[in-house]
């Protein structure tokens, strides 16, 4: 098929993967732990640990898991936010063989019950303030081993015991809970210094990580994503970057703002993985909805790169603190996991100065597959180019492929791509075609010179009497309005036209009222994509990464 896209790739990118250069996740990371042995990897609340401190604790936890009877392919579940533990049970996992299930720990009993079943998890290791999540549900899955940890727990001794004190006892913050056979973190680390860790031989096509769906359509399904899968990504993403990132003086040592949630593909690829294969150090954020702390966190920085969604930049951009903190290092922002709508990438750009360069994935392709050259300085409104070694096709509802400015279907083939859906051979064959592509559920469009441009999700779209409202649109012309700091269009019934838009919004300015807003709207929008009814909120409901739920707004 026709590559239009690569006559625009910034310089020094290639189109191809020649080679990945590693067969799995473990040999990456036991690469950089070796490799940069010295240099700082996480900084977490004010301490620091070093690429091979970070490879010690690993190899210890991979040896534990061994001595718990653990083999290669065996499922082991992690439930945390973004602490020390997390990566460490990940490069250890990594180490013994084991299939990495990366869950929300903000899941109710009934999620995390599915999700522990889905996949077979043999252990899970999660915060103790989620433990009693695990104890409502751990008799109605196959889970044998419980590993519980703190949030101090890997911080200095007096330190760390001081911040496990005030979460438990004077924040109130850890629920009481009963998991009988239950070890420590800290416990499962010092048994794992005593044992011998044994090689593990994985092979690209095995599978590196679960990665379930947010269940958005249906129940919530394990994306099988193999050691070629993640590693691949890590490396068209490291090509990617490049450009900005080699603006960093000599020997400088790129530093991200890890605030995305590891537990979410984009923050454990994009973020941690990508991180530490180019030697970096990834400021870890346990909670980034806590704007203030998230702030103070960085400000002892000179950071270079920030990925983040659409809603994070806008609650940064719109606080008052975000003043305080030195932006002058950062050159890459990439946006993903949502649309990035272009009132929070002017407000971002006034406040650090640097444009947010949006990218598109998804969890079934690890998830990188589209973004916007990391070499311009402007924000397009699009999702760029397909990385290296990536193809994007726009399809009809049969499979055929459209001609550019068409409107159809998004379509994905690359190394990236997923295996398929864990146990669901049915499902992967719906969503896989004939000649490898992967389709997406998105609605999108590529233009003559191959840049790609999504409109919505097929299950978002609003039919009005017929014609195409992408909730997308109206959400980003209304969020042009002063005033408005976030909006959400959802499709509701009426007997004239079948749907029409309704619209809610959240304001910064409470003099605004629905005639302010549909007079907006009728200056902006043609007629059939105007909200019916607009209803105000104090705030949109939300994933964990940001995502607006349209789905909470529509039930």
């Amino acid at each position: 098929m026709d590559k239009p896209w690569l006559a625009h790739y910034p310089q020094g990118v290639p189109s191809e993967l020649d080679e990945i250069g590693y067969r799995s996740l473990a040999e990456l990371l036991e690469h950089a732990f070796q490799t940069y042995s010295d240099r700082d990897a996480l900084h977490f609340m004010g301490a620091a640990f070093t690429y091979g401190r970070f490879g010690e604790l690993s190899r210890d936890f991979a040896a534990y898991c061994q001595t718990l009877g653990l083999k290669k392919g065996d499922r082991i579940a992690l439930m945390m936010p973004n602490v020390p533990q997390y990566p460490v049970a990940i490069a250890g996992a990594a180490m013994a063989g084991l299939t990495i299930v990366n869950v929300n720990p903000l899941y109710t009993p009934g999620e995390l019950a599915h999700q522990l079943k889905d996949s077979g998890a043999k252990a899970i290791v999660v915060l103790e303030n989620m433990a009693a999540t695990l104890e409502a549900c751990r008799g109605q899955t196959d889970v044998e081993h419980v590993i519980v940890t703190g949030l101090g727990d890997l911080l200095p001794m007096i330190k760390g015991a001081i911040v496990n004190f005030v979460l438990r006892r004077v924040k109130k913050m850890v629920p009481a809970y009963d998991l009988p056979g239950a070890v420590r973190f800290k416990a499962a680390l010092s048994a794992g210094a005593k044992a011998k860790l044994s090689k593990v031989a994985v092979a690209p096509e095995d599978i590196a990580v679960l990665q379930y769906t947010g269940g958005t359509t249906g129940v919530a399904k394990g994306a099988m994503l193999t050691q070629r899968n993640i590693v691949a990504n890590v490396i068209q993403s490291a090509h990617w970057n490049a450009p900005a990132l080699n603006q960093l003086a000599p020997g400088e040592q790129s530093i991200v703002v890890c605030a995305l949630p590891i537990y979410h593909i984009f923050g454990f690829t994009v973020n941690l993985m990508l991180s530490v294969r180019n030697g970096g150090a990834a400021i870890l954020i346990p909670n980034p909805r806590d704007i203030p702390a998230t702030l103070k966190a960085i400000k002892a920085f000179r950071f270079h790169s920030f990925p983040a969604v659409n809603t994070l930049y806008n609650a940064i951009a719109l606080h008052p603190d975000a003043k305080s903190v030195d932006w002058s290092a950062l050159k890459l922002c990439v946006g993903g996991g949502m649309a990035v709508q272009a009132a929070t990438a002017e407000r971002w750009k006034k406040v650090t100065g640097v444009s947010i360069c949006e990218g598109y994935g998804l969890s079934e392709t690890s998830p990188s597959a589209c973004c916007n050259p990391t070499d311009r300085s402007e924000y397009t409104g699009t999702i760029g180019l397909p990385l290296p070694s990536t193809e994007l096709a726009i399809l009809d509802e049969d499979g055929n492929h459209l001609p550019p400015g068409s409107v159809g279907e998004v379509a994905i083939r690359g190394p990236q791509v997923m295996a398929g859906y864990w146990n669901r051979p049915a499902e992967t064959a719906a969503v896989m075609t004939a000649d490898g592509f992967f389709r997406s559920g998105d609605i999108g469009v590529m233009s003559e010179d191959g840049t790609f441009k999504i409109v919505d999700r097929k299950k978002d779209m609003i039919n009005v009497s017929g014609f195409n409202v992408y909730p997308n649109e109206v959400e980003d012309v209304v969020t042009r309005m002063p005033g408005i700091t976030e909006a959400a269009a959802i499709a509701m019934s009426d007997e004239a036209s079948g749907e029409a838009v309704k619209l809610f919004v959240v304001r910064s300015d409470a003099a605004i009222g629905e005639d302010e807003i549909k007079a907006y709207c009728k200056a902006n929008l043609t007629g059939y994509k105007r909200p019916r009814v607009i209803e105000f909120r104090d705030e949109l409901p939300k994933s964990a990464v940001g995502k607006v739920l349209r789905r909470e707004l529509r039930s």
